[in-house]
């Protein structure tokens, strides 16, 4: 990985060496690891800066309005009770990694019991005096590939490791936090990011349930499947401050977590080498607890500008859809609502990708245009149509056949059982009797011939 992007940035950063001949850049190869890290902490830890850096009509735009909730309680942090801590020690994985504390998920797991007091009181401490030691605020970054051009730095994923006991403290002060917003019902009923009781699936079911309704009452359905650059590290702390304070958190919550996304740094780690630390000033944490928690409060009343149309959320993953008798009217209110959506993550300062937002005609027998009316940003930018689209993990397609979805997953089965199959002789005999069918599988004539008859 490294090897790459030397290449990279020796010819596209201004701190590689000046002369331009390929074999000095070859030299400075093996000598330029640390300034290549150095690099990706500065792209990682500037990701969140999209939004600031691509348009200049944030101005325009403000963040979307609170839903009214006039009867939502305060909320304050309660003490932290040592036998919840002491389980969540008790339940770690001593397989993690270390954060950039060295202390060993292994170690506290091992010695919960003498532990699991003084953390504690620690755990407490911070919600008394609205500090979070700075140590916790400190992630270590590892570039992991995701696919595409090696030599772009947009196709790494950031994996971030925080230190074990702040993962601790997050899930204590996440299971308050969500309890007071599920209480009072705070999550819209179109948000499935990240609740207890919701996930992809009744997402995926929610949405296929409407257009399947759409299609057999012979109705014309589009969708915009919208995709957001850089979702969670662009989050605007003010923002989200103010978010939390309209959901009833006390003064002295809102403190915590002023504090709690203050003076955040990170540090990327690769091939045994760690770079300087960089503030990370936007985002919510990745890797962290709470992150995902924060990040559905953030965009929760996004719902509110939908208007006529239909949407659901997870996470960042977002579908804007409508239907009616008439594909005109169809895709002209679909337009003005994902207008309005655009403003709202506007003011939410968060970035439309919009070489990756496509929009779908589900139809299966009405007729329908070869060309049909283009759905545009607020920049007039037209976006596509396609007639396949991952969604949530599932592929649809525009006339819900499930074909494109089911090939995936023979393909995904077939290179699994395979995998089995020319390892069988390392597993057990349970495994070994699956590869013994999928050998039938490949080979049904086998299977089918009678018995004397060889082959």
């Amino acid at each position: 990985m490294l090897a790459s992007f030397c290449s990279y940035y020796l010819n596209h950063s201004d701190i590689g060496p000046s002369s331009s001949h390929p074999q000095n850049r070859r030299l400075h190869c093996p000598t330029d690891k640390s300034m290549i890290i150095e690099n990706f902490n500065k792209h990682f830890s500037t990701a969140g800066h999209a939004f600031r850096l691509a348009t200049s009509t944030s101005a325009n735009s403000s963040a979307p309005p609170a839903a009214p909730r006039p009867s939502l309680s305060r909320f304050s942090f309660t003490q932290i009770q040592i036998a919840d801590v002491l389980k969540e020690l008790q339940n770690l994985d001593p397989y993690k990694s270390a954060g950039l504390d060295n202390l060993d998920p292994l170690f506290l797991k091992l010695s919960a019991t003498i532990v699991a007091t003084p953390i504690t009181s620690l755990f407490n401490l911070s919600f008394i005096s609205s500090e979070i030691p700075k140590d916790w605020k400190a992630a270590a970054v590892i570039p992991l590939f995701k696919g595409g051009d090696t030599l772009d730095p947009n196709c790494y994923r950031p994996i971030s490791i925080l230190p074990c006991l702040s993962k601790v403290f997050e899930s204590q002060v996440n299971k308050q936090v969500t309890d007071h917003l599920e209480s009072h019902r705070t999550f819209s009923a179109v948000q499935s990011g990240f609740r207890a009781g919701h996930g992809c699936t009744s997402a995926t079911l929610k949405v296929l349930n409407d257009i399947i309704t759409a299609i057999d009452k012979r109705q014309y359905c589009a969708a915009v499947f919208i995709d957001l650059a850089k979702a969670f590290d662009s989050v605007n702390h003010h923002i989200l401050i103010g978010r939390l304070s309209s959901l009833g958190f006390s003064d002295d919550c809102l403190a915590w977590f002023t504090n709690y996304f203050a003076d955040r740094v990170q540090c990327v780690k690769s091939e045994g080498m760690l770079s300087g630390p960089l503030a990370v000033s936007m985002g919510v944490p990745q890797g962290s607890i709470l992150g995902p928690t924060l990040f559905s409060v953030y965009i929760n009343d996004v719902a509110l500008a939908a208007g006529d149309s239909l949407i659901h959320l997870y996470a960042d993953d977002t579908i804007l859809y409508t239907f009616g008798p008439s594909l005109d009217t169809v895709l002209s209110n679909l337009q003005t609502s994902f207008n309005a959506i655009q403003h709202s993550f506007r003011g939410l300062q968060l970035l439309l990708n919009a070489s990756k937002t496509k929009c779908m005609l589900f139809n299966r027998s009405l007729p329908a245009p070869a060309c049909p009316t283009s759905i545009t940003t607020l920049d007039g930018s037209d976006l596509e149509y396609v007639d396949v689209y991952k969604y949530l993990g599932v592929w649809l397609d525009c006339k819900l056949s499930f074909q494109t979805h089911i090939k995936h997953l023979q393909s995904k089965i077939k290179s699994r059982v395979g995998f089995l199959f020319r390892n069988k002789a390392s597993f057990t005999h349970a495994a070994k009797l699956i590869s013994a069918h999928w050998s039938r599988w490949q080979h049904p004539s086998v299977a089918r011939a009678p018995a004397g008859v060889s082959h």
